[in-house]
C-alpha cells in the first residue's frame, strides 16, 4: 500500500492522479488486447504471416505505451509545455522528412522508416499541437495585448499545410475541429464562428474538386453504386450478423475477408463476435473518459490546464467517434484508428502520450502550487 504520509514522487502521484480516469484507460487498453486477438489472426494468415503476428506486435507496442502514459502523467504543467514544444518540433521535422524521403502508398506519403521502425509523425504532432495551442490561448486570455491568438492560427496553418501535402485529410479535419473547439472554449467572438465554418466548408469543397480520392470517397458514400464499397458493406454485415450478443469469440465471418479488420474496422469485428452490447459498453467507456477529463478540466483554476485537458479530451473523443461512424457507414471512409483498440505502433504510443498529458493536467494540485505555476507562466514562456 502507498501511504499518504510518504513524501515520495510515487506517493504524491498516486494520491493526486485521477484513479478513475487511469482505470478507464487501463480497461480500454485491455479491451484492445482482446479485440486484437479476435481480429488480427485472420489478416496475418491471409498475407502469409504467423497467425499471432499482429497480436504479438500489438502487445509489444502496448508495453512502452503504458510506460509513456504513466511517465508523462508525472509531469508538471511547465514540463508539459516544454515536452510538447520538443515533441512538436521533432514531429514537424519528421513530417518534412517523410514528404521528401517517405514511400508513397496509395497516393500519400505518411510513413518514414527510421532504424527499421515505421513512424507516422503526424500522430505524435497531434497531442503536442493541442498543448501548444492551449498554451497560446491561455496566454491570450491572460495577456490580451499579446498576439497569442495570431500565433495559434499560424501554428494551425503550418501543421495543416504539411498534412495536406502528405495528403492526410482525416488528420487535417481532426486538427481543425479540435483547434476550433479550443478557440471556442477560449471565448472567441461569434464572427469567428461563422468565419471558421465558412473556411471549413470552402476547404472541403476545394478538396472535393481538386483531390480525386476525396471526391471518390464522398461520391461512394452518397451513392454506393458509384464505386467499390466492399469494406463498408462487409462491416455493416458484421453488425447485422452479431446482433445483440454476438456470434462468440473467434466465430466472426467478416474478419476473414476484411483487409483492415485489425485496424480501421476492428470495431465491426468486435460487434460481430461480442455483439452490440460490447459496442455500447465500449462507447460508454470512451464517453466516460472524455466526460471525466472535461469535468476535471472545468474544475481547474489554471487556464492552461483547463484548455489543454479539454482539447486533448475532445481530440480523443472525436477520433474514436470518427472511427465508429465510418464502421457504421455514417460518414465517408477515413483512415482513423480507434484509440488503443486498432493495431498501430505510432498511433498507440502517441495516444499514450496524449492520455498521459490528460492524466497530468487533471491531477489535484494545491492552490499554492497553482499560484506558483501562474506566476511562473506570467513571468516567462516556459
Amino acid at each position: 500500500m502507498i501511504s499518504r504520509e510518504q513524501r515520495t514522487p510515487l506517493s504524491e502521484w498516486w494520491w493526486t492522479v485521477d484513479r478513475l480516469l487511469l482505470a478507464g484507460m487501463v480497461l480500454l487498453m485491455l479491451t484492445g488486447v482482446v479485440l486484437s486477438l479476435a481480429a488480427s489472426p485472420s489478416v496475418a494468415t491471409r498475407i502469409g504471416l504467423d497467425p499471432f503476428h499482429f497480436f504479438h506486435r500489438h502487445v509489444l507496442f502496448l508495453l512502452p505505451s503504458i510506460v509513456v502514459m504513466v511517465g508523462v502523467s508525472f509531469l508538471s504543467p511547465r514540463q508539459i509545455r516544454r515536452s510538447a514544444l520538443i515533441v512538436f518540433a521533432l514531429s514537424v521535422v519528421l513530417i518534412v522528412a517523410t514528404l521528401g524521403f517517405g514511400p508513397e502508398v496509395k497516393g500519400a506519403k505518411r510513413w518514414i522508416t527510421i532504424l527499421g521502425v515505421n513512424i507516422q509523425a503526424s500522430e505524435s504532432a497531434k497531442p503536442a499541437f493541442v498543448v501548444l495551442a492551449a498554451w497560446l490561448f491561455s496566454e491570450s486570455a491572460r495577456k490580451p495585448e499579446m498576439p497569442a491568438t495570431s500565433m495559434a492560427l499560424t501554428l494551425l496553418l503550418g501543421l495543416v499545410t504539411l498534412l495536406v501535402m502528405e495528403p492526410d485529410f482525416g488528420q487535417t479535419m481532426l486538427i481543425l475541429m479540435v483547434w476550433g473547439a479550443l478557440f471556442f472554449i477560449a471565448g472567441m467572438r461569434i464572427v469567428w464562428v461563422f468565419g471558421l465554418a465558412g473556411a471549413a466548408i470552402a476547404g472541403l469543397f476545394a478538396a472535393y474538386m481538386m483531390v480525386p480520392h476525396v471526391a471518390l470517397r464522398i461520391r461512394r458514400f452518397m451513392d454506393p453504386a458509384s464505386g467499390d464499397t466492399f469494406q463498408v458493406d462487409t462491416a455493416m454485415d458484421a453488425f447485422a450478423n452479431g446482433g445483440w450478443f454476438g456470434l462468440g469469440p473467434g466465430e466472426g465471418i467478416a474478419k476473414r475477408s476484411l483487409p483492415d479488420s485489425h485496424t480501421d474496422f476492428v470495431f465491426a469485428v468486435g460487434a460481430e463476435e461480442f455483439g452490440i452490447i460490447m459496442c455500447l459498453g465500449l462507447l460508454a467507456l470512451f464517453t466516460f473518459i472524455v466526460m471525466r477529463t472535461l469535468s476535471r478540466a472545468y474544475a481547474s483554476e489554471d487556464l492552461f490546464s483547463r484548455f489543454a485537458a479539454s482539447g486533448l479530451a475532445i481530440m480523443f473523443g472525436v477520433q474514436a467517434a470518427i472511427n465508429m461512424a465510418v464502421n457504421l457507414h455514417l460518414i465517408p471512409a477515413k483512415g482513423m484508428t480507434l484509440p488503443f483498440i486498432s493495431y498501430g505502433g505510432s498511433s498507440m504510443i502517441s495516444l499514450a502520450y496524449g492520455v498521459g498529458l490528460m492524466l497530468a493536467l487533471t491531477r489535484e494540485r494545491p492552490r499554492t502550487e497553482m499560484e506558483s505555476i501562474n506566476a511562473t507562466a506570467a513571468a516567462s514562456y516556459a
